[in-house]
């Protein structure tokens, strides 16, 4: 199929049934404008991602910034949030696919985020699609059937439902299959602007509208950039300036010492902060991977009571709230275990305590990844939170949180061989889902996405390097263990049966982790396989 394109754009990819109906000419007419205005400003906060951590790498610590203080001493709130995203006391998450979309609408939960980013796979066929099912929910005509040897099983979505919030790329990530006048648009202004054009209208005749999740910012000058792109966007539409709302993830260290300054550059927009915390242990990892005195732990063993994540914690939500911003918890990754009622019982306790500790410290709301723990985590707000829409009134004045205090990176230690294991299995089982089309993928009772897959490869890769990636049985970790360990979990994930390119996967992981140059982003090379 051949469709009616605005002058400059191209597409190199299949146009399947129903696409067209997202691929319009007046659609991609938007993508185009959003294009030409603001990649530019992009390749130079790209630029400047690269320079700061040049920096980083030679010793730099980050701070508080001078240049900015003034917002931070100012008194000033962002505009008020809308009904729809009053209450927001449990989020679910999940891609993009027809049975996740409507399992998570019909969840319970107050919101939920659909992601076309880190828990999906970025095949053009899974972002279109995706674009098509989220509009047909919008409006009440998806369903889905799931055939079985057991027979047909079929999907619909109830009468009440979550609110929707879109998750679009971070800066970092291109639509290969997109040219505008010869280059790659971004991913997430292609994400934003289709979802955008044909649903903002929709969702505001309903009662709700065009709100978002922010990915990967790093600065306020790339909060900055995405509150232009709706500026511009909202004047295109004709819609009312402040009508798209955001919340931003603060899952990068960077951000984590700008978040006043970035509500402030959403201040029209903003939905307010997320504290997500895998990526944000990425992140660190990321930018001090050549610090020697820099080793974090087992994965496992970095919890958010972990000195630097409780730092971050305390100071997103104090930040929030004093603005007049939501504060939202990050993700519970545990899953229900159907078939082992003791472990089960285990993973209920840790995603019951997580909540309970957000509550208690005064979050507005938290994310769960599967909708079987929608309810027990409401339960925890709704101790809390009574019939208030909001904990605004917690302000917080105890906390005191320096630069210092970001950077207290514990636990170092343990570092076992059941933790590094775990790293390369994790790793190499996400990766070969992720070759097939698959971002969201359970793995020892863990929805993992490509958060955890890249804490699993970093942490691997700067164990092998720093001086503290010492086992507790004393041995250092190598390039060369690293190496012998792949085989054995790569047979394991084999033997259990589980769909994906794990071969290819295990030779990625294997270079990506030993390799002399760390990949800022795996996705970026992976991106180019699919």
């Amino acid at each position: 199929m051949t469709l009616p394109l605005p002058p400059g754009v191209a597409i190199n990819a299949p146009i399947l049934p129903g696409f067209e109906t997202i691929l319009t000419e007046p659609a991609l007419a938007l993508v185009a404008k959003l294009h030409r205005a603001f990649e530019p400003r992009r390749q130079e906060l790209l630029g400047a991602r690269a320079a700061r951590a040049k920096r980083l790498d030679a010793g730099e610590r980050p701070d508080f910034l001078a240049e900015t203080k003034g917002i931070r001493d100012a008194d000033w709130k962002i505009a008020p949030v809308p009904k729809a995203l009053q209450r927001r006391r449990v989020e679910i998450t999940g891609p993009v696919d027809a049975k996740m979309v409507i399992n998570a609408f019909n969840s319970g939960a107050d919101s939920y985020m659909t992601d076309f980013e880190d828990s999906n796979s970025p095949l053009w066929s899974n972002q279109i699609q995706g674009q098509i099912n989220i509009g047909q929910a919008i409006r009440r005509t998806l369903s889905f059937t799931q055939e079985s040897p057991a027979g047909a099983k079929s999907y619909k979505l109830n009468d009440t439902i979550a609110t929707l919030q879109v998750r679009p790329r971070g800066w970092h990530l291109d639509e290969k299959h997109v040219t505008v006048d010869g280059q790659r648009v971004h991913g997430g202004l292609f994400d934003f602007a289709l979802f955008l054009f044909h649903n903002a209208k929709e969702l505001l005749a309903r009662g709700a509208g065009p709100y978002f999740y922010l990915p990967k910012i790093e600065s306020h000058l790339e909060a900055r950039l995405w509150n232009d792109a709706f500026v511009t966007a909202q004047n295109e539409l004709g819609l009312p300036q402040g009508t798209i709302k955001a919340t931003v993830l603060i899952e990068t260290i960077l951000a984590a010492f700008e978040m006043e300054e970035i509500l402030y550059e959403l201040r029209e927009h903003s939905a307010g902060l997320n504290a997500g915390r895998w990526d944000y242990i990425f992140s660190c990892i990321k930018k001090f991977k050549l610090d020697r005195e820099f080793c974090l732990a087992d994965r496992a063993k970095v919890t958010m009571t972990a000195p630097f994540m409780r730092a971050y914690a305390l100071l997103l939500l104090k930040t929030c709230h004093k603005r007049g911003a939501p504060a939202i918890g990050g993700m519970s990754a545990l899953i229900p275990i159907k078939n082992d009622p003791a472990k089960n019982e285990v993973a209920m306790a840790g995603i019951i305590a997580d909540k309970r500790r957000d509550a208690e410290d005064g979050y507005d709301g938290g994310w769960v990844a599967h909708p079987g723990l929608v309810e027990s985590a409401m339960k925890e707000f709704v101790i809390v939170l009574g019939d208030r829409p909001n904990q605004f009134g917690k302000q917080k004045p105890e906390v005191t949180v320096k630069a210092t205090d970001l950077l207290d990176f514990k636990p170092e230690t343990p570092i076992t061989e059941a933790g590094l294991r775990m790293n390369i299995n994790v790793g190499v089982h996400y990766l070969g889902a992720w070759l097939v089309g698959n971002g969201c993928v359970p793995i020892h009772n863990l929805m993992e996405d490509a958060a955890t897959a890249e804490i699993s490869r970093s942490q691997v890769w700067q164990w092998i390097r720093s001086p503290k990636g010492v086992l507790d049985d004393g041995r250092k970790v190598t390039a060369d263990l690293v190496k012998e360990l792949v085989p054995e979990e790569l047979a394991k994930i084999k033997a259990g049966g589980y769909t994906g390119k794990f071969d290819r996967a295990a030779d990625i992981f294997t270079q990506m982790s030993t390799q002399e140059a760390f990949e800022e982003f795996l996705t970026l090379p992976l991106y180019e396989e699919i």
